[in-house]
């Protein structure tokens, strides 16, 4: 699907990767890095990721270091005093995962040899080795996004499938789970009501707070809210709305403790989130509210996801901010929802 360019072969022993800025992205990186790992198994392999994200890559991902890409770096003199700080590690090769042209500069000026990424932003220039990225490439699923700028460098192909749960000790999720819902015995639902970006990707909190009171009464569950700190508007009003006792974890947990809370969780609701991302890359059962943004680009990775969306004419539309009458959401149902809610929990009750 693209040109290729390979890496050498030979050679390669530092390799740095710039990590995406999103938990979602963050998510759908990691086949692209087994991939790279699988080309170079002895190489040494550092993630270039803002604090946010950092745990998806140190916990969840086979490499070697974690680089804090920290707030000061958000300058222009910030971005090269990181290329100085980098330079001092002698990288021999920078995959450039994240588009902007920031990251080309950083790596130029850190001297790393081999620059490599899609030439977005501008930034082809700055690469030694630039993938054009042509319309139908952006269409494609993120994770294959990523896969193909990998793969036309060179790197071996690997099941892209994820599967976060097989990096996570039981006991160490039970007990982030006995510290946030002591001596728990209920089967736990998450329901992630919030999402980045803007208002257009949220479904209407009254509507969460009906489907949390109909499973808490019909199937006797414990309901946790999760999401982070720019959530809890939006859990608080669920809260507000909801007759049952809502647990509402958000900006309480750690990145790490609410991956640990969604693998012990028996389903999870959520909108197009960073959370959506990991219940479906963890493989729990997951259903997947859209309303503005793009099932083909962004689905939820695993096979246990089921996308709820209704066809309307301006969707998706990628939009902040719904210009018109919110229609992408407001046709999802609290009864479509509930019918999806039963079928999973009448088999993971059985």
């Amino acid at each position: 699907m693209l040109n290729h360019k390979n890496l050498p072969k030979e050679g390669i022993n530092r390799i740095l990767i710039r990590g995406t800025n999103w938990i979602g992205d963050a998510i759908m990186t990691l086949p692209a890095i087994d991939s790279v790992r699988a080309t170079y198994p002895r190489a040494y392999i550092a993630v270039l990721a803002k604090p946010w994200v950092a745990d998806i890559y140190k916990y969840f991902s086979d490499i070697d270091e974690v680089i804090i890409y920290k707030n000061k770096f958000d300058t222009a003199l910030g971005v090269f005093l990181l290329a100085k700080i980098l330079k001092k590690r002698n990288f021999d090769v920078a995959i450039l995962m994240q588009n902007a042209v920031e990251a080309a500069i950083m790596a130029l000026f850190a001297r790393i040899p081999i620059r490599a990424g899609y030439n977005s932003d501008g930034r082809g220039v700055l690469l030694t080795h630039s993938m054009h990225r042509t319309k139908e490439i952006k269409k494609i699923h993120q994770i294959d996004y990523y896969l193909e700028m990998v793969k036309a460098l060179g790197c071996v192909s690997i099941n892209k499938e994820i599967h976060m749960e097989t990096k996570i000790n039981r006991a160490d999720a039970r007990t982030v789970l006995d510290k946030y819902i002591p001596d728990e015995k209920k089967l736990i639902v998450g329901i992630a009501p919030g999402a980045s970006y803007g208002p257009a990707k949220r479904w209407l909190p009254e509507r969460f707070a009906a489907i949390a009171d109909k499973i808490a009464n019909d199937h006797s569950c414990r309901i946790i809210l999760l999401g982070g700190k720019s959530d809890t508007e939006t859990t608080e009003l669920v809260q507000k709305y909801a007759t049952t006792g809502l647990i509402n974890l958000a900006g309480k947990t750690s990145l790490r403790e609410a991956i640990y809370l969604i693998s012990q969780c028996r389903l999870f609701i959520s909108n197009d989130s960073g959370l959506m991302h990991i219940a479906g890359a963890l493989n729990i059962p997951t259903i997947a509210l859209f309303g503005s943004t793009n099932l083909v680009t962004t689905a939820p990775p695993g096979n246990q996801s089921l996308i709820i969306r209704h066809e309307v004419p301006c969707s998706p539309c990628l939009k902040e901010i719904c210009p018109t009458d919110f229609s992408c959401m407001k046709l999802i149902s609290v009864e479509e929802v509930l019918t999806a809610v039963q079928n999973i929990l009448r088999k993971v009750q059985v």
